[in-house]
């Protein structure tokens, strides 16, 4: 077996990635699915950390008005998220994973309190470990929780799974002509406004140091490429 590029990773997944070809919601078969790429990286000794969004379900920005308070409809938002975790738990334990997941807000039925020591320690005993709830706090997007979590538990790189190949210079749904970015700075990411993630996200990202590549999440295979060292969609640095 070829050395591991990188040992831990953080991967973020959209909840739109769950809902399959459906309008909204959780498609299981997808979810499978999903969970077997990840699975694969386990099995070849990778240290796998999730964060999933919640936007299949409810995105607490978009459900805020004149008369839902925009904390209430983010603490919703991070339910969703907590939604979505335990589906991906329940994939990965029905192909003899271990995983565990870590809430930001306290839910203690059903899952565990984030802890950084904690979860430090589960990846060393081999178990994925799913980040859920956010932050914790109202006004930050998952893509931030995921950086923070990333730069917590020392990930060597942070994987944003989309739809598309990678970063282009436009939407190329809508513009055939867009460029495919092989590389690229945060800062390049920043100013140009690519929406790969939140400012917040990508400033925490660069300030710390953390690596982030953006890869097609329905590239069968893409992610253990990836740590295996292939040059696989785009990275930021």
């Amino acid at each position: 077996m070829s050395e591991l590029t990188y040992k831990r990773i953080l991967l973020k997944l959209s909840g739109e990635a769950f809902m399959g070809d459906s309008a909204g919601g959780i498609d299981g078969n997808t979810v499978l699915r999903l969970a077997e790429e990840v699975k694969q990286l386990c099995d070849i000794g990778v240290q796998v950390g999730l964060v999933i969004g919640g936007g299949n379900i409810l995105r607490g920005s978009e459900v805020a008005s004149d008369v839902m308070n925009r904390v209430t409809s983010d603490h919703m938002g991070m339910l969703a998220t907590v939604i979505n975790a335990l589906a991906m738990q329940d994939s990965l334990e029905s192909l003899g994973q271990d995983v565990r997941v870590m809430s930001a807000l306290q839910i203690n039925q059903v899952c565990e309190s984030f802890k950084r020591r904690r979860a430090v320690r589960h990846f060393e005993k081999g178990r994925v470990v799913i980040f859920a709830a956010g932050t914790g706090n109202p006004f930050f997007t998952t893509d931030s929780a995921a950086s923070l979590r990333g730069i917590e538990v020392e990930a060597e790189l942070l994987i944003k799974a989309t739809k598309v190949d990678g970063i282009y210079s436009d939407d190329p749904v809508k513009n055939p002509d867009a460029t495919l970015y092989s590389r690229i700075s945060f800062d390049e990411a920043i100013d140009q406004r690519l929406n790969v993630m939140d400012a917040t996200a990508l400033v925490l990202c660069r300030d710390h140091k953390l690596p982030l590549r953006v890869v097609n999440i329905f590239d069968k295979g893409a992610i253990k490429r990836l740590v295996m060292g292939d040059d696989i969609g785009t990275l930021v640095e």
